[in-house]
């Protein structure tokens, strides 16, 4: 049964060093509904708040005075009662290589500034859809007893590739962490779903795909690719290769959904 979660509802926690910005972030917040704001300048004193206090959404600036966003998301990964906070981004960061880190973090987005209002509530909609539990619907089976082969070589990205997984519905997920240890799991186990990033060690998503459709005994298996991959002709040469679908880092859950619907 869906979870119906309404924004106004939401109890967010914003880390923003600038006193300037935190008083235009938390009036944005304010008019479009939401009343529970807790404000932090740092990522200590915002791991001090949420000590006793879990937010629904944390929206965290990626620069902080006494660390980056990446690493403080690696501190909460690691503490039981943080791991599954979800997390919001903003960043006027340009850098390739910083911002990959955040997207492989598991962020619902990534917000460049400027934003306006309406780019908020956008990525306050993706939050919603990500707390609301709603299995998926399949014509023709069940997806609770779908099974699911998630590689990714992120720990925090699996984590939260896996809680989007079984928000709708999917309850039988194994994980490895390249695509090697992906085919050694395929000739051990039958699944009918797998999810793969592109970037990883040993042997990256689009050498998994490649191996997965010259197999008559995977062929058959759908592949969606979950990636902060921008290059083009590499995202290209993925399609050709036969990958099912291929979904951004950061993702929208309702397009996972839609998604996951089209290919199973």
């Amino acid at each position: 049964m869906s979870q119906r979660v309404c924004v106004e509802d939401l109890a967010i926690l914003l880390i923003e060093p600038s006193r300037t910005q935190r008083q235009i972030i938390t009036k944005l917040l304010s008019d479009g509904q939401i009343q529970k704001i807790e404000t932090a300048d740092s990522a200590a004193a915002a791991l001090n708040i949420m000590a006793g206090y879990v937010p629904d959404l944390l929206i965290s600036n990626f620069y902080m005075p006494d660390m980056e966003a990446p690493e403080l998301f690696a501190r909460m990964s690691a503490d039981p009662n943080l791991s599954e906070v979800p997390k919001m981004v903003i960043s006027s960061e340009q850098d390739h290589d910083k911002l990959d880190a955040v997207r492989q973090s598991g962020v619902l987005a990534l917000l460049p500034k400027p934003f306006d209002r309406c780019d908020l509530e956008r990525a306050l909609r993706v939050t919603l859809d990500y707390l609301e539990e709603e299995e998926l619907d399949l014509e023709d089976r069940d997806i609770t007893e779908v099974r699911v082969l998630l590689v990714d070589d992120s720990r925090m990205a699996r984590n939260h590739l896996r809680r989007v997984l079984e928000h709708v519905g999917a309850q039988h997920i194994d994980e490895v962490e390249n695509g090697a240890l992906a085919l050694e799991q395929l000739s051990q186990h039958e699944y009918d779903l797998v999810v793969t990033d592109y970037n990883m060690p040993v042997m990256d998503g689009q050498a998994l795909v490649n191996e997965i459709r010259s197999n008559p005994a995977y062929v058959h298996i759908p592949v969606m690719m979950v990636t902060s991959e921008s290059d083009i002709s590499r995202l290209s040469s993925v399609k050709q290769a036969g990958v099912s679908a291929i979904c951004d880092k950061p993702f929208e859950v309702n397009q996972v959904r839609k998604l996951l619907k089209r290919i199973i």
